[in-house]
């Protein structure tokens, strides 16, 4: 394979992580988006921190709220996780193989398991703002796909039941619904939202679909998890901002940490 090999590019990535951490195997991986910072902090302790652009096919992160750093986190029953602070989006214009590259690089340092989290829009009026939901399924309409080739790969279970009954075990009352992956970076219109609210969406973001996909793939099993940080457009009071998103994050960072921090553990 050559060098531009997005495969390559992943192993290349991993290879400085084992370097850089001095963890031969990072067991789980974990992408943190917005709110959901604080976990890493609670979860373990902390072995290394690397910033992002320090890695092979990384680069620092351009939307505020994200760290641009991968930290190495030694669990309490000795195991490690990956928590990765860098993530790409569809927007930014580096095309889908930089999006799921975090994903990929995880994948090659040994993690089996995937854990996805971001901020979303509410498309369901019965979810509030600062509310945890499960991803129980997703529907891609980014019109793209981090798979290349006649590459048929099943997502029948993509958001693993397993992981879900353990997150459920964890967290009695996390309710679950469908995310949308849309391009960005504008949000959507009203006329888009009912759309999603008619299709069975119930959360919609600009992240995480693709990475899912990609973990897949790879043969990782995937627990999607997002905070709902605003009504959508057209369901709520007022205009939409990034602000309103990043104070959202804020304001549920201790309480989603935690909550990750009784989860994770039993991931396996």
């Amino acid at each position: 394979m050559s060098a531009a090999d997005p495969r390559a590019r992943a192993r290349d990535a991993a290879r400085a992580i084992v370097e850089l951490t001095g963890v031969e195997r990072h067991d789980i991986a974990l992408t943190l988006g917005s709110g959901w910072g604080r976990a890493g902090e609670l979860i373990g302790e902390t072995v290394a921190r690397i910033p992002a652009e320090r890695l092979p096919g990384f680069r620092a992160p351009a939307v505020a709220g994200h760290p641009g750093t991968l930290t190495s986190i030694r669990l309490h029953d000795g195991r490690h996780a990956l928590v990765i602070g860098a993530r790409t989006h569809l927007y930014e214009g580096h095309g889908v193989r930089a999006v799921v590259h975090g994903v990929r690089a995880a994948a090659a340092a040994g993690a089996r398991v995937m854990v996805l989290t971001n901020g979303a829009g509410g498309l369901d009026p019965a979810l509030a703002a600062g509310e945890a939901v499960l991803i129980e399924d997703h529907i891609n309409l980014t019109a793209v796909s981090p798979l290349e080739g006649a590459n048929f790969v099943d997502l029948t279970d993509l958001y693993s039941e397993r992981l879900r009954s353990i997150a459920r075990t964890a967290e009695p009352g996390l309710r679950e619904g469908v995310y949308v992956q849309l391009p960005g970076p504008h949000y959507e219109t009203p006329a888009e939202v009912r759309y999603l609210q008619r299709i069975g969406g119930q959360i919609v973001g600009m992240s995480t679909a693709l990475e899912a996909i990609a973990a897949r793939e790879a043969g990782m099993e995937v627990l999607g998890l997002s905070l709902v940080t605003n009504p959508a457009a057209g369901t709520g009071d007022g205009p939409l901002s990034h602000a309103e998103v990043l104070e959202a994050g804020r304001s549920a960072e201790a309480r989603l940490g935690e909550m990750l921090s009784r989860i994770v553990p039993r991931l396996g």
